[in-house]
């Protein structure tokens, strides 16, 4: 088991997300699916959440992330979802 610690705390805490493109689109594909995975990276290295596996598909996205106990699974997903789309609509507007 790999156990993260806190100042005060020891926790194995995972989340898998999934989510899906609008209407379920396959526009996740070549340098799209690298972007979104990048961005995906930087946002949890900025919020420390690990990734412990991930998948860019065509039309969805996996991920397996630990987080810390003081963030929420919402949380998590707003912010991984909203820095990813605002910034991939900036770069590719098809």
């Amino acid at each position: 088991m790999d156990y993260r610690y806190g100042s005060h705390t020891i926790f194995q805490i995972e989340y898998h997300f999934v989510w899906v493109t609008k209407y379920r689109y396959k526009v996740l594909t070549a340098e799209v699916a690298e972007r979104v995975r990048e961005l995906v990276r930087q946002v949890c290295t900025t919020f420390e959440i690990r990734i412990v596996k991930g998948v860019v598909s065509k039309d969805h996205v996996h991920i397996l992330v630990s987080a810390p106990p003081n963030m929420a699974p919402s949380e998590i997903m707003r912010r991984i979802k909203g820095n990813t789309a605002s910034r991939l609509f900036e770069e590719f507007p098809h």
